[in-house]
This record gives structure tokens, sequence and C-alpha cells, in this order.
């Protein structure tokens, strides 16, 4: 493609609003600059095009043939400019968003719900980083983030979301009802080396209950917990997970707690930097986490 030969913006602009006012000192009035400035401008348009614009008489520019011809592309140009910038400023800028979290509670709790952050927010692009190890809240790794833990992180805001209580639990179709019976079948342990603290598992759970001949080493080990709740589901043994995370399977009988103990963990919090609380787009996912079904918090 050949360059374009372009006289200077600047004297095109000042000839533009010259030639709709049909005086120098109202374009200059318009552009902010200068009478004799326009009629300069003016001057090495005509210049540089080697035809004069304008008939020139006293206190008022007349366009003659060449000027009005000229005077009606700019227009149309610049008026296409004008439409162009004012559809482009009134636009919605688009805002990304990376919210760290685990890949369970990813998949199993927001994921679904993504669709209310669309509507509710369509400038919002969401980035999930799926991740069982903190990343630092810095607004390039990530700016928000769901954890586990005591809810004391510094220079974090903090907001309870849900418990986190590990139960027992099996498909139906093992007919499993009582502990006693545990050792007769396989444990399913989801471990994950990248995991900073490590989950409630098969061995914190014995020691409360005490089963008798159970080899809590044995059975299947999964690093991603999505897949050792599958197996579950599958009967291929008995899972310690969540209650919270696979509340769907429990309701629609795909899983049961077929005994106890119960034990405590640490809970799922929400959490920011405090530097920006007042973040619009912080705010906005943050708004989007507390409306998802399945959390204890309310806005």
């Amino acid at each position: 493609m050949s360059r374009r030969r372009l006289p200077p913006l600047s004297a095109l602009r000042a000839f533009e609003a010259a030639a709709r006012h049909e005086s120098a000192k109202q374009a200059a009035e318009e552009l902010s600059v200068t009478a004799t400035a326009i009629s300069h401008q003016i001057r090495a348009l005509e210049d540089a095009l080697g035809v004069p614009l304008f008939v020139r008489k006293p206190r008022q520019l007349e366009l003659n043939m060449a000027g009005r011809e000229l005077q009606q592309v700019l227009e149309s140009a610049f008026d296409s400019i004008g439409a162009a910038v004012e559809r482009l400023s009134a636009a919605p800028r688009r805002r990304a968003v990376t919210l760290s979290t685990t890949p369970a509670v990813a998949v199993r709790w927001l994921l679904s719900w993504v669709c209310l952050l669309r509507d509710s927010h369509p400038d919002i692009d969401l980035r999930i980083h799926a991740s069982h190890e903190p990343v630092a809240l810095d607004g390039v790794t990530a700016d928000i983030a769901i954890r586990y833990g005591d809810g004391r992180w510094p220079g974090l805001v903090a907001e309870k979301l849900f418990d986190n209580t590990f139960i027992p639990a099996c498909s139906p179709l093992l007919n499993l009802h009582d502990a006693a019976e545990l050792p007769g079948h396989s444990l399913i342990h989801f471990r994950n080396q990248a995991a900073i603290s490590s989950p409630i598992d098969w061995a914190i759970w014995q020691k409360k209950a005490q089963v008798p001949g159970l080899d809590v080493a044995a059975g299947l080990v999964f690093s991603d917990e999505t897949h050792a709740v599958s197996a579950a589901v599958g009967a291929q043994g008995v899972a310690l997970m969540s209650r919270q995370l696979i509340e769907d399977e429990l309701r629609e009988g795909r899983l049961v707690q077929p005994f106890g103990p119960e034990l405590e963990g640490k809970p799922f919090f929400l959490v920011y930097p405090e530097s920006r609380r007042n973040d619009p787009s912080i705010q906005a996912v943050r708004e989007w986490i507390l409306t998802v079904p399945g959390g204890l918090c309310s806005i």
C-alpha cells in the first residue's frame, strides 16, 4: 500500500473550521488558537495544494470551488472520526480479574455459576487460577482468592465463605452402614504434593474413630480431589471428603455418609488485598462469589 499524501492535520482542521464558520475568528475560538494562527495554517495548506481555497472578503471567508470540494470531503471524514471516537469512548472497558482457588472449589462449586457474573458484569473477563498452593495477590499472578485456613493473612481482607467438614462418603451400592465394616473396603485418598498444608486424611480420622484392623496406608490415591470424588461415586471405595464440596452427590443420593465420626477442617475464605477493598473489579467478583449457592456468607 502506497503512503498517503496528506497535508498536516492541523492545517486541515483549521481550514475545515474556518470553512464551516466562514470566519477565521470563529474557527480560532473553536480550536482555542488565535485568528492569526488560523490564517497561517490556511495559507500553508493553500501553498501545499497549489490552489487558493477561499475568496477573501473583508471580515468574511468565502469558499471557492476547490475549497468547497475539500470542505465537503473533510466534513464527512471528521464526522466519521468523531462518531468512531464517541463509540469507542462509550463502550465499556473490559476488565480481567484472576481468581485463585483449589481445583475442587473451582470445578465443584464455582464453574456452574460463572453465568451469574457474566450476566451482571459482562465487561469482566474472569480468569481462574486453580492451585493448591497459595499465590501472590499482586494483580499479576492473581487478584482475589478462595483459600482454606485460619483467616489470618496479613494485608488481606478475609471473609468466611463456608465451613469444611470432612466425612466418610461412598456409593450406596457398597451397602456400607457401620465403621466396623470399613476394613473390608478400599480407602480412597486425596494427596497433593503441592499443597502447603495437608488436608484431613484417613490417618487423622482413624485416630478418632479407632476402627480395628483398618490399614490407613492402603487404597487408591489421587492427586486431584475431583478424581477421588468420581471414584467414590463409581463405588471404587470409601473417600474422606469435604461435605460442602460433595453436597450435590449427597443430595442426589449418588453418595452417602454411612457413619462418623466427622472432622472439622479449616474453613474457606474469600481473600483480597486490603489496598483493593474499594476496587470496582474486586467488588464485582466478591459480590458474585457471595451470591453463589452453597456459601455461608451474605452480602
